[in-house]
C-alpha cells in the first residue's frame, strides 16, 4: 500500500499556510473597511502555522506539553475561520461558540491524554469539535451567500472538509486508533492526510475567491460613487444620464436636472471644522435621496455641489421635488445650511448634457445672487 510522508506533507502545509496568512493580512490592511473577516482568517492561518511548528517539535519537547498546545492552536485556527466568515457576512462573531469549543477541546484532550489515555477518543473529540466550526460556516454561506460560482466553490470545499473530518471521527470511535493514526499505513489515514491538510489551503483559496468577488463590486462602486456621501460621482452620473436619455428617445417625457449648492458652506467648515462639514454633506445627500424616486439619480460633482437627474419629469414636478428637499433640510438639526437650486428641463432634442448642466448652473447662480435658499428655473435652450 502506498504511504504518504506525514512529515513532508505537514511541513509543506505549514509553509503554505504561512504564505497565505501574509496574503490575507495584506488584503486586510488594504480593504479592512470594505471586506470584513480577512484579518480573522489571517490570524487563523497563523495559529495553524503555530500548531504545525509545535507538532514538529515533538522530537525535542515532551508529548504532554506539545499535544494539548498543538491541538488547541489548531482548533483555535479553524475557529477563527468561522469568525472570519461571520464577519464577512456582517454577522455576530460567535465568540461564545469559539470559546466553548476550544475549552471543550482542551478538557477532552486532558482527559483522554492524562486520565484515561486513548488516542482514538482524542481524535474523535477533535473531529467533532472542529466540525462545529465547518458546519457553522456552511450555514452562514447557505443563508447569506449570493448565488454565484464563488459561493458554490467555497461551499463545496467546506462540505468535503466537513465530511472528511466527521468520517475520521466516526472511524476513530468505531475502529480504534489503527484506522486513523496518521503514522500508520492505512487507507483512511492516507486519504485524511491527503485531503484535510491541503484542504486548509483550498479553503483559504475559496475564501479569497469570495473576497475577490466582494472587492470587484467594491471597486466598481468606487469608480462610479462618491466615497464620502455614497451618491454618484461624475462618471456614475454620466452613465445614469446616458440611460435616461436613451429612454427619453424611446418616447419618455421631458428630462429635468437640478443643480444644488449649499449656502454659506464655508462658514460651516470655519466654525465647526471640516469633519462636521463632511457630516453636513452626508446629511444633505441623505435628504436628497429620500425625496427621489427609484429611477431618479443624485450625484456629487465636488465640494458642496450636487446634481439631481429627474427622468420623465416636467418643470412643475421638478419644482415640487426641489421644495420637498428644502423643506426636509429645514428640519435637520444644526449645524446645517440652506441650499440654492437651479432647474433646467431637456425636452426631446439634440441638446448635450454639458449644455443642460450649463443652463442649470446659470439658474443656480441667479438663485445665489437673489439671496440664496431659492429655486430658479433656467431659460429654455436656444432652438
Amino acid at each position: 500500500m502506498f504511504a504518504l510522508d506525514v512529515k513532508t506533507i505537514l511541513f509543506m502545509t505549514t509553509l503554505m499556510c504561512a504564505a497565505m496568512s501574509v496574503v490575507m493580512y495584506a488584503m486586510h490592511l488594504s480593504f479592512r473597511r470594505e471586506v470584513q473577516g480577512l484579518g480573522h482568517w489571517a490570524a487563523g492561518l497563523v495559529l495553524m502555522v503555530g500548531s504545525g511548528m509545535l507538532f514538529a517539535a515533538l522530537a525535542v519537547l515532551p508529548a504532554w506539553l506539545v499535544l494539548p498546545l498543538g491541538n488547541l492552536s489548531l482548533v483555535c485556527g479553524i475557529g477563527m475561520s468561522m469568525v472570519g466568515i461571520r464577519a464577512f457576512y456582517g454577522q455576530p462573531p460567535g465568540w461564545r461558540i469559539f470559546h466553548a469549543m476550544w475549552a471543550l477541546n482542551l478538557a477532552s484532550m486532558a482527559w483522554w491524554l492524562f486520565v484515561q489515555p486513548s488516542f482514538a477518543m482524542r481524535v474523535a473529540a477533535f473531529s467533532f469539535i472542529v466540525s462545529v466550526f465547518y458546519i457553522d460556516q456552511l450555514r452562514q454561506l447557505w443563508q447569506r451567500g449570493e448565488r454565484h460560482f464563488a459561493s458554490w466553490f467555497f461551499g463545496a470545499l467546506l462540505a468535503v472538509q466537513t465530511m472528511v473530518v466527521l468520517t475520521r471521527g466516526v472511524a476513530a470511535m468505531a475502529s480504534g486508533a489503527q484506522t486513523v493514526d496518521l503514522m500508520r499505513n492505512s487507507s483512511l489515514a492516507n486519504v485524511y492526510l491527503a485531503v484535510s491538510n491541503f484542504m486548509a489551503l483550498l479553503l483559504t483559496v475559496g475564501f479569497l475567491v469570495l473576497a475577490t468577488r466582494r472587492l470587484q463590486r467594491v471597486l466598481e462602486k468606487r469608480s462610479t460613487h462618491d466615497p464620502l456621501t455614497e451618491v454618484l460621482n461624475r462618471r456614475g452620473f454620466g452613465e445614469a444620464y446616458t440611460r435616461a436619455r436613451a429612454r427619453q428617445r424611446r418616447g419618455a417625457g421631458a428630462l429635468a436636472l437640478m443643480a444644488i449648492d449649499l449656502d454659506h458652506f464655508k462658514a460651516v467648515n470655519d466654525q465647526h471644522g471640516h469633519a462636521e462639514g463632511d457630516r453636513v454633506l452626508v446629511k444633505v445627500a441623505t435628504v436628497i435621496k429620500r425625496t427621489l424616486r427609484e429611477n431618479d439619480s443624485v450625484a456629487r460633482f465636488g465640494g458642496e455641489e450636487f446634481i439631481v437627474l429627474l427622468p420623465d419629469t416636467s418643470l412643475p414636478r421638478a419644482q415640487q421635488a426641489a421644495a420637498r428637499i428644502q423643506g426636509l433640510l429645514a428640519e435637520v438639526e444644526r449645524p446645517c445650511c440652506t441650499i440654492s437650486i437651479g432647474i433646467a428641463s431637456q425636452a426631446a432634442g439634440d441638446e448635450s448634457l454639458d449644455s443642460v448642466l450649463a443652463r442649470a448652473d446659470a439658474a443656480l447662480y441667479r438663485a445665489k445672487e437673489s439671496g440664496r435658499n431659492r429655486v430658479e428655473i433656467a431659460a429654455l435652450a436656444a432652438a
